[in-house]
């Protein structure tokens, strides 16, 4: 009865998914009984206490799913829901085996669900899928690297691979991942940055000249507003609910923006509390704004009017600090209600109740994610938000700032190990420098670029460290096929996914440790570092003994890969690199400014705080020197008659494409997935009561259509005009071509779809 359980045998039957109320409060009691479940299923009751209680601790290892920064002083269950759902997936006694590869073709595997696959277990040898076969097979991982290697020896061009990664990566992999394919020759490294927080990065560097976020958690404690915009924490970042908790009893107000009202926002009974689990809980938001799809530049843009109007702004900072005001001031003051009434489907009460808050904070930060990085428009919005915030001087004030929640443990720190296909010139100067060679200088391919590269036969080889491409990339069927087209497909992962079903004319699935596992070298036992989402870098010790004794880390698997494809030529040290992660922190520390005596830096229990000129002294490295101002046209997705706008969004037992189950708890959803959330007055309209069913079609200005087949209606209070399903079911929804301008994110967040009777 304690034990783990075997992996299900059968994909569960989800035709007719059970519809409730949604919830009103996240978390609580409900939460530990969750989590307990899930990790005894997986792991067993001893193994689920060994492994959890070291989760986020200064002296453990960091959690695999999202990518909120721990406090100081942290409890001993340093953890959430869905991060203890994470852990028991790596930390599982389940195994696949080649008994399972030789028992299961990958046709058959192909028609398996995600969540079927990905319960199966932890992989544990080399495969390999050869030309014609019908099953992978076993190989050493001498013979799965003279593969590879004379795959990639063999192209024509370095930029006839791809080098993809995914956030799990530690910095340590990442550094070498990115040093081996420029050493290889080409700047081809897309990451899963590209398909959530480009649009941040982008709109961050030109306004304020760094690309992340601007505050620490520390911050979020003492600010006296914060604003959660296109996010939803309870799911996806449930530990930021403890800080929004203690920064209202530190008199904080929190004002919600989103098209759908989520539970956590609501009222967050916190499990680590006595009041969260026998009592009341925190009611979390103060003002609920659930603004129209696509809508908040117009909200940002209409309160950036207002506090002109009432002399609001910061005037000395402004001069002092910024440039562009004011054509942007123009622009703001000619700011139209009725259009913005029309963008954000809000009342002018409403905003002006907002534009209150604002006025009596000194202190306001804003916080979003992917509801606001996936349109077309993101960047743009984005650059309003910094704009709102530098009228009030809100940039580089403690208790102020912007707050891009990132999604996964440590997308932050592959980017700055270098895991861009656009590097600065001055990191690929200090890599020269240190290395010894020339890296390419011409910008590589991002996602997007890649699958197109990939479907018009100009890239041969995919390699993929983590993550599950396939279901993460839009135009499902697109990248399938672009993926299909590949000569051969690498994927360096930990448990089973889609992206190992749909394969090249060859494919290679290489196993590797996780974050909960031992990792040993000739030098003993090592450890890795990753960022958080704020700019914080800790070290991370896993504990665990291997799934497998076979299993390669990931520094292990670059090293020895980059040994045989670039043989006795390279001057880099990949042997010893192999050997002792301290001897890659060193080289780090030479080339990435911030790391200077990393070594010694990471040692402090906590880790340490990355430099960011805007924060720490109100210098912005941009081109004017300055915080820049900017003034977009404004825009916002326009809606046909008889149509929706579509977000796609991630359930309860979801972490990106890691399905953990199906149920989403909080909107009231079990034992399915294919749903589509819509207004019970709209679904009217389009004569769908709620429990019919629906075949979605996204409609485009070009023209083309994309159909995702047979949801279940589920009427829900959404804005009006507005949807929602999930991913990764309804990627295919979303064309390839279909990208937010500047960051070629995939615009993932305003479809206009029709429905129609399935």
């Amino acid at each position: 009865m304690w034990g783990s359980q075997a992996p299900p045998e059968q994909d569960p039957v989800q035709d007719a998914p059970e519809v409730g109320g949604p919830q009103q409060s996240a978390a609580g009691l409900p939460a530990v009984g969750h989590s307990l479940r899930a990790a005894r299923q997986q792991m067993g009751v001893r193994r689920t206490a060994l492994t959890l209680l070291r989760v986020n601790q200064k002296d453990g290892f960091d959690c695999p799913g999202c990518a909120w920064p721990e406090p100081e002083h942290r409890h001993t269950a340093e953890f959430c829901e869905n991060g203890a759902k994470a852990v028991a997936e790596e930390a599982t006694l389940r195994r696949v085996t080649p008994a399972f590869f030789e028992a299961h073709p990958v046709a058959e595997l192909a028609e398996r669900s995600g969540y079927w696959l990905g319960q199966q277990g932890r992989l544990t040898r080399p495969m390999y899928l050869a030309e014609g076969a019908s099953h992978y097979e076993p190989v050493s991982w001498e013979r799965a690297f003279d593969i590879v290697g004379a795959e990639l020896t063999s192209l024509d061009s370095p930029d006839e691979a791809v080098f993809y990664t995914s956030g799990r990566t530690s910095n340590e992999a990442a550094f070498l991942y990115q040093l081996f394919a420029r050493e290889f020759g080409t700047n081809n490294l897309p990451d899963c940055s590209n398909m959530c927080h480009e649009s941040s990065g982008s709109a961050l560097t030109e306004t304020l000249g760094v690309g992340k976020g601007s505050v620490l958690l520390e911050d979020i404690h003492q600010s006296d507003l914060i604003i959660v915009a296109g996010q939803n924490p309870g799911t996806n970042h449930p530990r930021m609910l403890s800080a929004l908790e203690k920064a209202k009893a530190n008199g904080a107000r929190i004002i919600t923006v989103n098209p759908l009202p989520e539970a956590g926002m609501e009222r967050f009974r916190n499990p680590q509390t006595a009041r969260g689990l026998a009592g009341g809980g925190t009611l979390l938001t103060d003002l609920f704004l659930q603004v129209r799809i696509g809508g908040d530049q117009a909200l940002f843009r209409a309160l950036s009017r207002l506090v002109l109007e009432e002399g609001g702004t910061d005037d000395a900072f402004i001069r002092e600090h910024t440039y562009g005001f004011e054509e942007y001031a123009a622009a703001a003051r000619a700011a139209d209600w009725e259009e913005t009434l029309r963008a954000t489907g809000l009342e002018r009460t409403e905003i002006e109740q907002a534009l209150r808050m604002v006025l009596d904070s000194e202190r306001t930060v804003v916080c979003w994610a992917m509801g606001l990085t996936q349109h077309k428009h993101s960047v743009p919005t984005i650059r309003e938000i910094v704009s709102f915030l530098l009228l009030r001087g809100s940039i580089g004030r403690p208790g102020a700032g912007v707050c891009p929640v990132r999604g996964h443990s440590n997308v932050q720190g592959d980017r700055t190990m270098g895991i861009f296909e656009r590097p600065a010139p001055e990191f690929l100067d200090a890599l020269e420098k240190e290395f010894g060679f020339a890296p390419p200088r011409e910008h590589g391919l991002d996602v997007v670029r890649s699958i197109r590269a990939l479907r018009d036969g100009q890239a041969k080889v995919f390699f993929a460290m983590g993550g599950n491409f396939v279901s993460a990339s839009p135009d499902t069927a697109v990248t399938e096929d672009a993926m299909r087209r590949a000569r051969l497909t690498v994927h360096v992962s930990t448990k089973l996914n889609r992206s190992h079903c749909v394969t090249g004319a060859r494919a290679l699935i290489l196993p590797t440790l996780g974050r909960t596992e031992r990792d040993r070298q000739g030098g003993g036992d090592q450890f890795v570092t990753v960022e958080d989402s704020m700019g914080m870098v800790h070290a991370s010790r896993g504990r665990l003994d291997p799934a497998d004794p076979a299993l390669l880390s990931e520094p292990a698997i670059v090293c020895r890969l980059a040994r045989r494809v670039l043989g006795a030529g390279s001057r880099t040290p990949w042997e010893r690199f192999e050997e002792d992660y301290a001897l890659i922190r060193d080289r780090i520390a030479r080339v990435v400014p911030g790391f200077e005596d990393f070594n010694a830096k990471v040692a402090r229990p906590g880790g340490f705080t990355l430099p960011h000129a805007p924060r720490d002294s109100r210098s912005f490295p941009t081109a004017t020197g300055k915080a820049n101002f900017t003034a977009a046209p404004l825009e916002y997705p326009r809606l046909p008659e008889g149509r929706l706008l579509l977000q796609t969004l991630r359930s309860h037992d979801q972490y990106n494409t890691t399905i953990y189950g199906l149920d989403d708890r909080y909107r009231g959803i079990r034992n399915g997935r294919r749903v589509v959330l819509v207004n019970p007055e709209d679904a009217a309209a389009l004569g769908f009561a709620d429990g019919s069913y629906a075949d979605l079609t996204s409609e485009w200005r070009d023209g083309t259509e994309r159909t995702a087949e047979g949801f279940r209606v589920v009427h829900y209070p959404t804005a009006r005009g507005c949807a929602a399903a999930y991913y990764p079911e309804t990627n295919v929804l979303v064309p390839l071509d279909a990208t937010a301008d500047t960051s070629n994110t995939p615009a993932s967040k305003s479809l206009v779809v029709r429905l129609t009777p399935a």
